[in-house]
């Protein structure tokens, strides 16, 4: 058999590729490629057949504890797509420790007829953003509030325009800060689609889905890439081009409406799969901006419900950053005097229930549920 790796389709991350074939089986070994940037953690790439057979292919991710919450590659889930078949997921891996301590977790899959996608999770790109507005039938506008570092265009969804001085309550949704936190964007696709079926009652909603546009195209995993995190590139100046056109877009909005709310939709380290959960603003920054967060998290976390929800579920962020400027809920508080949550979806499942698309959707239904039914 014969076989060759793809990296060139959308979003693609993967790097010292080999294929060798054992035992009438080819072995296809990899790394997340990090761009540049000091974390690892998304890949996405494509195994094509070069000639005709059946059989099986191995994948093997290599060193998985170098990546962004790699501790437990046995938690590892990723998902495959056969030509163009529906993504599903895999069952977990197969972790093997090396002669000299090195862990590596390969999953044994059917060799493709013609070709296979495999990545760490659902892809979310331009084709599953059309879907979304097919199926609003006209409810969202497109527009394009300005462009990234390398000249891609960021678009920006709305329902209404307002209008300066508004009273209409308003909400500003972001994701993919970080360009691979794929799961942000399926909540996100929820969050939105629950809204659209509300029609005229819905708020005035405007929501960035590709804040990171560059990172997705380009396959980045995105977490404190270089030059700059874009999540932490919220200071005065801003760090990044995409952080001001956001800014500029942020008051805008603020300035048309009633400011509820702004949420920020990420995904956590790899091996979290305790629930999604949300951060909140710091005491220190906003007392009033955190205590104003709890009560949102409050019920977000209750119609969430055990099946989506972590245990812990509104949190304070401590852990190290490589930087310490302003991220978007401290933007939004300090400069705008408007309250924002952060929230964490995972990767591939929450305690033994696996994720599906349906999943992600249904959580970001409920959190939409949540937040409007606290605005009426």
């Amino acid at each position: 058999m014969s076989f060759q790796v793809d990296t060139q389709i959308p979003h693609s991350n993967g790097c010292n590729i080999s294929i060798r074939e054992k035992n009438g089986t080819a072995v296809v070994s990899f790394s997340p490629h990090p761009h540049g940037g000091p974390e690892a953690l998304w890949f996405c790439f494509r195994l094509k057949r070069t000639d005709r057979g059946s059989g099986e292919a191995k994948l093997i991710l290599e060193n998985p504890t170098n990546l962004l919450g790699g501790s437990r590659p046995e938690t590892f889930r990723p998902v495959i797509r056969y030509e163009e078949e529906e993504w599903q997921r895999l069952t977990p891996g197969e972790v093997k420790e090396l002669p000299d301590g090195r862990l590596e977790v390969s999953w044994l899959v059917r060799a493709p007829e013609d070709y296979l996608d495999f990545a760490l999770c659902y892809p979310y790109g331009k084709p599953e953003l059309e879907k979304l507005m097919e199926a609003g039938r006209g409810f969202w506008q497109q527009d394009i509030i300005g462009v990234s570092q390398k000249g891609r265009p960021i678009l920006r969804l709305s329902n209404d325009y307002g209008q300066e001085g508004g009273s209409r309550p308003g909400l500003y949704l972001l994701a993919r800060q970080h360009s691979g936190e794929t799961p942000g964007s399926w909540v996100l696709d929820g969050f939105l689609r629950y809204t659209a079926s509300l029609g005229k009652e819905a708020p005035l909603v405007w929501a960035v889905p590709f804040a990171n546009i560059d990172g997705v195209e380009q396959g980045d995993y995105g977490k404190d890439n270089f030059p700059y995190d874009l999540n932490r590139a919220w200071g005065a100046p801003p760090m990044r081009y995409e952080t001001l056109v956001l800014k500029r877009d942020l008051a805008r909005w603020k300035a048309r409406c009633r400011p509820v709310l702004a949420i920020d939709f990420h995904a956590p380290g790899a091996s979290e799969n305790d629930g999604i959960y949300c951060f909140l603003q710091k005491p220190g920054v906003s007392l009033e901006k955190y205590e104003e967060g709890k009560g949102w998290s409050d019920k977000i976390a209750a119609k969430l419900g055990p099946k989506f929800a972590a245990p812990s579920f509104g949190r304070i962020a401590r852990y190290s950053s490589r930087w310490e400027t302003a991220n978007f809920t401290t933007f939004c508080a300090a400069e705008l005097d408007v309250c924002a949550l952060s929230f964490e979806t995972p990767y591939f499942s929450i305690k033994e229930h696996v994720l599906t698309m349906e999943d992600y959707r249904e959580a970001g239904a409920r959190i939409a549920e949540a937040v409007i039914s606290m605005i009426r």
